[in-house]
């Protein structure tokens, strides 16, 4: 393999857990394990995988999410841990991209299928829950390598090798990294953030509830 940007592994939801830890469905399907063979991506989800809590996960701006392998390396030497693929609840573990510098509304070819950058992934009690380490929630944030849920522009199958093409950049400098940190309360670049056309509804909601909070100050 060389070294271009490609998908490392495509993963699924491989048990459905129950518990406490779980949300407020009582369910949960954030155990994504490695799939083999092509998986098809359309109709706002991968194909296999199991989206419990639909109010807030899965949909149009969140369906399917990507984790670099390289920020999982991370983790690993800061927990001690082997971290496998699909761990972080990823559909879409890639090699050789930085996931974290893309920007909001840049567009991915992989295989035959076209996804489009849109929102950071953020942490939840689930997510807590599942690694069993109750201060990850603190500890996702402060690290800032949230991984990035994208848009199915173009539905199609990806399989794992299938390399990672960017067809489209957008003309702002707005990264998943710049709006995870807003949310996380960094409050520097919400103008620019505001005006990123390719922001989802909800965001750009919030974004301008907060410059206008700021304003009215």
């Amino acid at each position: 393999m060389s070294t271009a940007a490609y998908v490392l592994s495509i993963n699924i939801t491989a048990v459905i857990h129950e518990g406490e830890w779980t949300g407020s469905e009582g369910r949960t399907g954030i155990d994504k394990r490695s799939a083999v063979g092509p998986v098809a991506f359309g109709n706002e989800e991968v194909a296999g995988d199991v989206i419990v809590d639909r109010n807030h996960h899965g949909g149009y701006h969140q369906a399917v999410y990507a984790y670099a392998r390289e920020d999982a390396n991370w983790w690993e030497s800061v927990i001690g841990e082997k971290i496998p693929h699909g761990r972080f609840g990823e559909n879409l573990t890639t090699q050789g991209i930085d996931v974290n510098q893309a920007l909001i509304g840049q567009r991915w070819k992989i295989g035959s299928v076209v996804l489009e950058v849109s929102l950071p992934r953020i942490p939840c009690r689930v997510f807590a829950g599942f690694w069993q380490r109750p201060t990850l929630i603190k500890d996702f944030t402060q690290a800032g390598r949230p991984g990035a849920y994208f848009r199915i522009i173009e539905e199609g199958v990806i399989t794992s090798g299938d390399a990672i093409e960017i067809i489209f950049t957008p003309d702002h400098a707005i990264t998943i990294a710049d709006l995870f940190a807003a949310k996380s309360g960094e409050r520097s670049k919400m103008t620019e953030i505001a005006a990123v056309p390719q922001l989802s509804p909800a965001y750009k909601e919030w974004a301008d509830k907060i410059i206008l909070s700021n304003e009215n100050i």
